[in-house]
């Protein structure tokens, strides 16, 4: 079970992590939106975690703003606390500036152990880490690329065929750039905006 919450809301958090927990699930926690936290109420938000019966915490770039050098840092942060408290520690990108699978194997080159990724980086708004880019990095062998492109060959290429729309796409570079949720990138990318500049000067003025 997945709960995912902002630093604000951690005591709703945990009510829900341990309600899963009495009921045998195991947990995991992403704590959004942490490019526009203040880090003192991340650390707080963590040690909160460590102290609580969740077995995993999530870095998560949910505006796709932050650079791998910066995800090192914010590993090296979890990490800490994942040593402390015995808790595993997971990367879910997304990829507003294509970044999703270089700041995913930034942090598994730091230790992080639980990657997210989705076939042919299927998610909303610029998507996530690809599953296809990130077998490939591994090269583990227990891992096979062959069936995966073969999924997507079957399964995504059709959706898309459908009208199906997601990925990477200027106004997702525009509010990952400036640090912002992406619901404005999502509605100019659904009425098919290519006024890049005048979106990017409407999302400044909101800023």
């Amino acid at each position: 079970m997945r709960v995912a919450t902002y630093v604000n809301t951690m005591p709703a958090a945990l009510d829900m992590i341990e309600d899963a927990y009495n009921k045998g699930y195991e947990t995991t926690c992403n704590i959004m939106a942490i490019s526009n936290a203040k880090e003192s109420d991340i650390m707080s938000a963590l040690e909160m975690l460590g102290n609580s019966p969740v077995d995993g915490i999530y870095i998560v770039d949910s505006y796709g703003s932050l650079f791998p050098e910066q995800i090192r840092n914010i590993s090296e942060q979890y990490l800490e606390i994942g040593e402390k408290y015995g808790k595993y520690i997971g990367m879910h990108a997304h990829n507003n500036q294509q970044l999703a699978f270089a700041n995913t194997i930034e942090a598994l080159t730091n230790g992080v152990s639980f990657l997210d990724a989705t076939m042919k980086g299927m998610g909303r708004g610029a998507g996530n880490c690809a599953m296809e880019l990130l077998l490939g990095f591994l090269k583990n062998p227990k891992y096979q690329l062959f069936p995966v492109l073969q999924f997507v060959e079957k399964y995504m290429v059709p959706l898309e065929e459908q009208g199906a729309v997601w990925g990477y796409d200027i106004p997702y570079l525009i509010t990952g750039h400036l640090n912002q949720h992406p619901r404005t990138a999502i509605a100019a990318t659904k009425e098919q905006r290519k006024d890049y500049s005048s979106f990017f000067m409407e999302v400044v003025d909101k800023d």
